[in-house]
């Protein structure tokens, strides 16, 4: 398996750790002064296919750099505080969890690319002002180890009521609601499910259940999760961690030789469904580029290259979702959900009595 493309795709947005592959001079001025140069910023996870990025520079005539910052949450706070002086043109990768927060501080001007009347109509958001632009989905939700549970001779969970059953005591890890963009959400899956007065109550279950907690997706599923092959170092013995739905096709793809069967399943009543927007920054210095860039990310031809890429659904309608999804990690049929404007007035809070629940 190809580690390095399964860490920076099976997760959507988990990963935690930092790191700017590009950066500006020292002056505050980048590359994307250059009329010609669009900077993206995005999280860890953010990934094309060098055809289908090379049509659209060939195509604009712009050449696009790209600056990754960690994860989710870490690239929304980067981005926030470099609001005046942003660090390029567009940004991929905030999330329904964190959109708010985006919104809140001005970190967009308003754009309706070209293809949005073409966005299935569940993941539109911001309509009056055009300021993000939904570009795909996924589900967070826990998958499991299925040779742990067949050893065992024990029924994976299916549901959020079954983790806390004592039969799969000290089987969960998952990721910090504070600091993983996974990890919030399964947070807000379970706030969705259980309601303000139950989701506390559930944790306190959870955490006497023996849920093991880490920093962020990376640490979570190669290395504490019993069923990644993604690996390097010796696996984990916790076969339940809150990842993907679209992780078991990522297994499978990313195996050689693949197996006939995904090696990992997913507890479908554990599901949170997650949307990923892209927005012009508001100060970007080149704001054509910027506007280029964002059309070219609801074209079919990009809509079509992302779910083997980053391990998402497309949001745009018709576009081809890979028989490896419908095989393997089908969408939730039924996932929790929550309105951005519930989780605006409630996340910050949330997060911080949970953080005193489940970490003190």
């Amino acid at each position: 398996m190809h580690n390095k493309t399964f860490v920076a795709v099976a997760v959507g947005l988990g990963l935690v750790t930092l790191s700017a592959c590009g950066s500006t001079d020292g002056k505050g001025t980048s590359e994307a002064a250059d009329s010609k140069t669009v900077t993206l910023v995005s999280h860890d996870s953010w990934a094309v296919s060098k055809n289908v990025l090379q049509d659209f520079e060939k195509s604009s005539g712009y050449t696009v750099k790209v600056l990754k910052d960690g994860d989710a949450g870490q690239a929304v706070n980067k981005a926030i505080l470099t609001k005046d002086n942003p660090q390029g043109d567009v940004f991929f990768g905030v999330d329904n969890t964190l959109l708010s927060r985006a919104l809140d501080n001005g970190l967009f001007q308003p754009y309706q690319p070209k293809g949005s009347d073409l966005v299935l109509p569940e993941y539109r958001v911001d309509e009056a002002k055009h300021r993000v632009t939904p570009i795909d989905s996924g589900d967070i939700c826990v998958n499991y180890d299925k040779k742990y549970f067949a050893d065992h001779k024990l029924t994976p969970p299916a549901s959020f009521d079954d983790l806390v059953k004592p039969q799969y005591k000290n089987l969960l890890v998952t990721e910090n609601a504070a600091t993983s963009s996974p990890g919030l959400g399964f947070l807000l899956g379970s706030a969705a499910k259980y309601g303000d007065d139950g989701w506390q109550d559930y944790w306190k279950k959870l955490k006497a259940n023996g849920v093991k907690v880490v920093d962020g997706w990376e640490q979570a599923y190669n290395q504490e999760f019993s069923g990644s092959a993604g690996g390097k170092k010796a696996k984990g013995d916790r076969p339940l961690v809150v990842s993907y739905a679209s992780s078991p096709p990522a297994e499978v793809v990313y195996a050689d030789p693949k197996p006939k069967t995904a090696p990992t399943g997913v507890a479908y009543g554990t599901c949170f469904r997650q949307i990923e927007y892209a927005g012009l920054l508001d100060n970007a210095r080149n704001t054509k580029g910027g506007k280029a860039f964002l059309d070219f990310l609801l074209t079919k031809q990009f809509q079509d290259d992302m779910p083997l890429n980053m391990f998402v659904y497309p949001v745009r309608e018709a576009a081809q979702v890979p028989p490896e999804f419908t095989e393997y990690g089908p969408q939730a049929k039924h996932p929790e959900t929550m309105a951005p404007d519930r989780i605006a007035a409630n996340r910050d809070q949330w997060v911080k009595s949970w953080t005193s629940l489940v970490l003190k």
